[in-house]
Order: structure tokens, then C-alpha cells, then sequence
């Protein structure tokens, strides 16, 4: 198992990612409509470690799994860039875990 990063150490483009920290908000879910057709149900979460802040993307299934105060960690992430903000994502091939 690779060593968790710090949220200061995302970068754009990562793949792969572990990382820890705590939610400190989460927005309103809204339904967008996917690329694919269809719709989904997306919120945005700031997840906060000692190093700093992004934004997590949760999608569908995971958005009731967290509540704001949880310690998440979010194994196999990825990160993106939008809108100029760096955000961390879940994907279809990672996992979200509450741990506190």
C-alpha cells in the first residue's frame, strides 16, 4: 500500500492517489447531466489535512457516506483541474472510507 499524500502535494493530472483529512463543508447536491447522457447527482467537499485544502468531488452512492466533520480517506483518487481549481476525485476505480 503507497504512503498517503499530503493535499499541498496534488497535483494536476495525478493518478492514483491516497490521501486523508477531514470534511470541513459540503455543498447542496445538484444534478448534472453526464457527457454520456443520462444524469447524476453531484456535491462538492473541502477536504482539509495539516498541508491544506481541495476540493472532493463525491458522486451518487457516496454523497449520504459523508458528513461534514468526517475523516475520509480516499484511496486510488485522481485529481483534476476545473474551473482553475484543483479537485480531488474518487472515480470509478477508487474508494472512499469514513475513518472517523
Amino acid at each position: 500500500m503507497s504512503a498517503d499524500l499530503k493535499i499541498i502535494e496534488l497535483k494536476d493530472g495525478m493518478r492514483r492517489v491516497d490521501v486523508e483529512g477531514t470534511i470541513l463543508d459540503k455543498s447542496e447536491p445538484r444534478t448534472v447531466n453526464l457527457r454520456a447522457g443520462g444524469q447524476a447527482t453531484v456535491v462538492e467537499c473541502t477536504l482539509k489535512d495539516d498541508s491544506g485544502s481541495i476540493k472532493l468531488s463525491l458522486w451518487d452512492d457516496l454523497i449520504d457516506k459523508v458528513n461534514v466533520g468526517d475523516t475520509v480517506k480516499v484511496e486510488n483518487g485522481y485529481v483534476n483541474s476545473f474551473r482553475g481549481e484543483l479537485r480531488l476525485n474518487v472515480g470509478r476505480y477508487g474508494r472512499l472510507f469514513v475513518t472517523g
